[in-house]
């Protein structure tokens, strides 16, 4: 908490790349970068490992992925010869909540689906973190109504650590300009009208002009968050 300031000071004043090795230095703790392999997490991933900063990777697998997701976690650490730590639902969790509410248990009511992101996102969020000083994410502003005023760098109390967004006030051109810059390896979904993408039950291509985030659990209404992120 005692370095929030001088984050943010960091993160307005520098570039993304100096204002995280600037973070490094400061905080001291360990960095950790989450991935689901979006366009924008690849481009964290490349600025990091093509400056050499000490951050870790991890992903999360919920067991409902695309295969498209899977093939770029192989070109990603196949291009930048670094590990990605996964992490998985607890299968006994996982197990408890199939035989009672089924399978595909999402589609039948918000709540259900919620529960669903809890076990296969939230908590192995948690255990993913539990060491971090630092959470690096590839939120930007632009994805969501609810996502337009978070900061650039927050202190979250609830996991003691600081969370990083440094693409936060980025464009979508400019992150698809970065990708074509630097031959970043992207998920190939991509091309197909997916532009956020999730777990496959849950994810549809989008049409020009819709929303980039109304592809996921394009039946509800309500907003479209899983809980990884809590939006206040």
């Amino acid at each position: 908490m005692e370095h929030l300031l001088l984050l943010q000071k960091a993160f307005e004043e520098r570039t993304i790349e100096e204002a995280l090795d600037y973070t490094v230095h400061l905080v001291g703790g360990k960095l950790k970068c989450s991935t689901s392999f979006g366009q924008e997490d690849q481009v964290l991933t490349d600025m990091i490992v093509r400056h050499a900063l000490p951050v870790t990777f991890f992903t999360l697998d919920t067991g409902r992925l695309f295969n498209e997701t899977y093939e770029t976690m192989e070109k990603t650490v196949a291009r930048y010869k670094t590990a990605i730590e996964v992490f998985f639902p607890q299968a006994e969790t996982v197990q408890q909540m199939v035989n009672t509410h089924g399978v595909n248990l999402f589609y039948e009511s918000v709540e259900n689906r919620q529960l669903c992101c809890h076990i296969r996102k939230v908590e192995p969020l948690g255990r993913a973190l539990k060491d971090a000083a630092v959470w690096i994410t590839g939120l930007r502003a632009a994805q969501t109504d609810l996502r337009k005023n978070i900061p650039v760098v927050e202190w979250m109390s609830e996991k003691n650590l600081y969370k990083i967004n440094p693409l936060l006030n980025w464009s979508y051109d400019e992150v698809v300009q970065y990708l074509e810059k630097f031959m970043v390896p992207y998920n190939s979904l991509h091309d197909q009208g997916f532009i956020s993408i999730g777990c496959a039950p849950c994810t549809r291509a989008i049409g020009a002009g819709e929303d980039p985030r109304s592809g996921r659990w394009w039946w509800e209404t309500t907003q479209k968050e899983c809980g990884l992120h809590v939006v206040k």
